[in-house]
């Protein structure tokens, strides 16, 4: 078992995310300096901003990055969704919902955030409402191994998760997305 496959069911992420783990580390740096790092525990304060991502990616490929929160109420919670990434280019993707970092409520404990990316066959006409980073509609609810199903995505070829708790910062998110 790989390292990854093995940290994403250690920690929950296969089955509560998706089926089938990755089979490659997916790289994440945010402007803050930190990286996530297979379950290790960030600040919302840390992860506030959209980090860069990197992956072992094809450079005539398109893919779809996704960022997802499973421990919201029993659901996931839709933090970055962004497909028809060419190469590893997330500049040039399609944004479906814009960045939002991690917010978990008071006194509930470290939440998961898991990071995945998945190849696509060709580029893909999203019927998905785009979501901007200043409002909480539309983010609820959501299931990426839907989402993967409903595209044709496969398993993902890259991921990785870290976990926070609640922070300074989580008010002020709060606050941006209208809650």
């Amino acid at each position: 078992m790989s390292t990854i496959a093995k940290s994403f069911a250690e920690h929950a992420v296969v089955p509560d995310v998706v089926p089938v783990a990755p089979t490659a580390l997916l790289k994440v740096t945010y402007p803050s300096g930190v990286e996530v790092e297979e379950g290790n525990e960030l600040t919302p304060t840390q992860v506030k901003d959209e980090p860069a991502v990197s992956w072992d990616a094809e450079q005539d490929a398109v893919y779809t990055v996704a960022m997802t929160g499973p421990d919201v109420r029993n659901s996931e919670w839709q933090h970055w969704l962004v497909g028809n990434v060419p190469g590893s280019d997330v500049s040039k993707g399609d944004v479906l919902s814009a960045y939002v970092g991690a917010g978990p409520k008071p006194s509930t404990g470290l939440h998961r955030y898991v990071f995945l990316v998945y190849q696509q066959s060709d580029e893909i006409k999203f019927d998905e409402e785009r979501l901007t980073n200043n409002s909480n509609d539309g983010r609820g609810n959501f299931s990426i191994a839907k989402f993967a199903e409903k595209y044709d995505l496969g398993n993902p070829v890259a991921g990785n998760f870290y976990k926070a708790q609640y922070d300074d910062y989580v008010p002020l998110l709060y606050k941006q997305l209208g809650i």
